[in-house]
């Protein structure tokens, strides 16, 4: 196995942090549980894999909205989840942690908090401390799981794009210890996002930003390298294509970013909104982009709309492709709407100096998934509607059977031993 693929299973998919308590069953609560409040049965046996995935209930009004901590022991069922047994949370929730930690770290759009659910023996999630990031000016916390990041037991990172920082916090003494500022990645009037899936090389932790202004996609690429042992952000930015919020480290060693398929959908509905989605590279031994790589997405598929590079289990590359036959354009479709749309393929990407791809004989889904590792694998989150999010591990012939199928909108999910 290369140097890059080996990086990509130990510091993307199994990343190795210490228990954030004790890793055996005779830890029942963990600092701070409280027993019997806030439980959520879990499933099976109190050993064994336990999965925690956060999911969004959408209401009528948006003060409706409520998200549910839902467990399984299993991401291969027929059953879907149910929202009996969940943990209900106010507001769009999401849930994190490090890899088999035993514990779930719960936020949502309604608090600028925190709040840390312990695994008990008994297999279900007891509350613990919530701690608070308004001091450092948040007024919320949303959007994706990916952004928290697990350093080590005492060390993690939130990347905030309101605020233009990495919030760094103790998990196991839930309290805020400073932030780094990202000031190079403000951009007047346009609304600043990080990546569901950030890369871990080394002592790095890696995130992609994008921007967005209205229906429109400035043109610029933003990638964020955080090293965890001096806490010392590099801020580099291109100008060459927008939205360029997903990455892979390939063989090579270089990092590979593309722009995602909101991005490809905006530029395909108006391209005088969005510079044609792009391909870059960049370096992480120099920290600089390759000023002599840029390939435009649509060259790999004849033209077509194409983006968001995800990374498979075993460290393959993929793409979305646009196939306009499977979704009707008219004048007044929204990008976000086309990019839902269930009109996307998957091609494997072989990266490098002369990139290729080919398109793979599998349907049209959703253009906008989330990834996400999960147990030393590649899972795709996607959406139908606001009703279901189904998982699919992504392997190394393409995505696979809907392994899981979940009620409401999932954008982060965990694995708790």
């Amino acid at each position: 196995m290369s140097r890059s693929l080996r990086h990509i299973k130990a510091f993307l998919f199994t990343l190795v942090v210490p228990c954030l308590v004790a890793c055996g069953d005779s830890a029942s609560d963990g600092p701070g549980g409280k027993e019997g409040e806030g439980g959520a049965g879990g499933e099976g046996n109190a050993s064994g894999d336990l999965f925690a995935l956060t999911t969004q209930v959408f209401g009528v009004d948006a003060a409706d909205t409520l998200s549910y901590i839902l467990l399984t022991d299993s991401l291969d069922r027929d059953e879907p989840l149910s929202l009996d047994s969940g943990i209900e949370i106010l507001g769009r929730g999401i849930g994190a942690g490090p890899d088999g930690g035993r514990a779930l770290f719960v936020a949502s759009d309604a608090a600028p908090t925190v709040t840390r659910y312990d695994l008990g023996a008994d297999g279900s999630l007891k509350e613990g401390a919530t701690v608070s990031f308004q001091g450092q000016g948040l007024a919320k916390l949303d959007e994706y799981g990916g952004q928290f990041q697990f350093v080590s037991e005492t060390k993690a990172y939130f990347f905030d794009g309101a605020t233009a920082q990495v919030v760094i916090w103790n998990p196991k003494d839930m309290t805020v210890s400073g932030a780094i500022p990202l000031a190079e990645l403000v951009l007047p009037e346009a609304t600043l996002t990080f990546s569901a899936a950030p890369l871990r090389v080394g002592d790095a932790v890696i995130s992609f930003a994008g921007w967005r202004n209205g229906p429109a996609v400035p043109s610029q690429a933003g990638i964020v390298v955080v090293d965890s042992a001096t806490d010392e952000a590099t801020v580099v930015t291109d100008a060459r294509c927008g939205y360029v919020r997903d990455g892979v480290e390939a063989e090579d060693g270089m990092i590979y970013m593309a722009t995602e398929a909101y991005g490809a959908a905006v530029h395909r509905l108006n391209p005088d909104n969005a510079a044609a989605p792009c391909l870059l590279r960049f370096d992480l031994e120099t920290r600089k982009f390759d000023p002599d790589y840029h390939v435009e997405l649509g060259s790999l598929f004849d033209g077509a709309a194409a983006g968001s590079l995800i990374v498979g289990s075993g460290g393959e590359a993929y793409l979305r492709v646009l196939d306009e036959n499977a979704f009707e354009i008219k004048d007044d479709t929204h990008p976000r709407v086309l990019a839902s749309a269930a009109a996307w393929r998957w091609a494997s990407v072989t990266l490098g100096d002369t990139p290729t791809a080919t398109v793979l004989d599998a349907e049209p889904t959703s253009g906008s998934v989330v990834n996400v590792p999960l147990g030393g694998k590649s899972f795709v989150l996607q959406f139908q509607g606001q009703d279901t999010t189904t998982f699919r591990e992504l392997g190394e012939s393409g995505p696979g059977e809907v392994s899981l199928t979940a009620p409401g909108v999932v954008f982060s999910a965990a694995k708790l031993r």
